[in-house]
């Protein structure tokens, strides 16, 4: 529940998301969405990576439609924002597969054992991403 209050920056509270009143509560949200997205993911990509032993250049944060993540040739990771409204483990699933792709840039075998190497059990969460992901999208952040 969005609920304004005298706050500089959203907070959690409870059931509740305080946000700083007499702001658009949209960009307030989206806002405080990507910084949580973004905090999480190189958390997330921090550990993965250094059990691959293979380092990435770049995490990118963007509000794509078709994609959850991808990574480029170069090392560069790009995960969709909205990731942060995903239960964590889904999260973390995304991040451990793109950063599996640093191994192998397919979805070859050799990529999702590697993927269940970084994080063992990691099928409900995909499984959950794609029964429930496509509600992650219906969010409109405008006011």
């Amino acid at each position: 529940v969005l609920t304004p209050a005298a706050v500089r920056r959203p907070e959690p509270q409870g059931d509740a998301l305080l946000i700083p009143e007499g702001r658009p509560a949209g960009p307030v949200v989206a806002a405080w969405l990507k910084q949580l997205a973004l905090i999480r993911l190189r958390a997330a990509c921090d550990g993965f990576s250094a059990r691959l032993g293979r380092p990435y250049r770049a995490i990118v944060l963007r509000d794509t439609r078709s994609r959850w993540g991808s990574c480029t040739q170069d090392g560069r990771l790009m995960f969709s924002w909205r990731l942060a409204m995903a239960p964590p483990l889904v999260l973390d699933y995304v991040a451990a597969h793109e950063v599996a792709h640093l191994a192998h840039m397919d979805h070859s075998a050799r990529f999702w054992a590697q993927t269940e190497a970084l994080m063992p059990g990691h099928a409900p969460h995909r499984a959950w991403l794609r029964a429930q992901g496509g509600d992650l999208m219906l969010w409109r952040f405008r006011d």
